[in-house]
């Protein structure tokens, strides 16, 4: 665990030198088919 929390926080600190905003660039429609194809999915899943 100790690895991973050290490997984690090195991640952040090389990513946090050069940070660029976060351009949301889904559209809302898609987001909702690819929940909706998941929630049949599970559904599917949990019924066999």
């Amino acid at each position: 665990v100790e690895e991973l929390i050290t490997a984690i926080g090195n991640y952040i600190d090389h990513h946090n030198q050069s940070p660029k905003p976060f351009i949301w660039t889904a559209r809302a429609a898609d987001i909702l088919e690819k929940v909706k194809r998941a929630r049949r999915t599970l559904h599917k899943r949990q019924s066999e």
